[in-house]
């Protein structure tokens, strides 16, 4: 579907010319990840992959549609998913971002991962995607510290 030629007005600084919405490419993602000094790398899926604190950061892009998961560090073992149901329920119920949830390993290990998700259907501001990353990698950290608190 073409991107509508709409303007965000709340991208006017100082009453300048507004900026245009453009589709979300991996290239504008690398772009706005690079002007806030973050280094990524395409892993070997080809996914764009930040670390920040040991914790795995992902970019990832299914069409229009812009996920920002987190996988926190910390490992645990399956016995140890009973408690960390119990950590994201709360954690969703208190936090709009990131959801969280478990992620069981095949080798039986477990990890909080959290993801913030948005549909960039009609397009992003270079702006607006910079607030979108920020959003995801910041409460991603505060989601990844609450975890490693649980290891205790």
């Amino acid at each position: 579907m073409p991107v509508p030629d709409f303007v965000d007005a709340s991208d006017r600084p100082g009453g300048g010319r507004p900026e245009r919405l453009r589709p979300l490419t991996d290239e504008l993602l690398g772009t706005v990840l690079g002007g806030r000094g973050h280094t990524c790398y395409t892993d070997p899926d080809g996914d764009l992959v930040g670390s920040w604190d040991g914790n795995l950061v992902y970019f990832l892009r299914a069409g229009e549609v812009l996920q920002v998961r987190t996988m926190a560090a910390s490992r645990f073992s399956v016995d140890d998913v009973p408690v960390l149901y119990a950590f994201c329920n709360t954690w969703n119920r208190d936090r709009l971002w990131p959801k969280a949830f478990v992620q069981v390993n095949d080798d039986g290990s477990a990890r909080v991962c959290g993801e913030v998700v948005t549909d960039l259907e009609c397009g992003v501001t270079v702006r607006q995607l910079d607030q979108l990353l920020d959003c995801g990698i910041s409460t991603g950290r505060q989601m990844c510290a609450a975890v490693a608190e649980l290891r205790r």
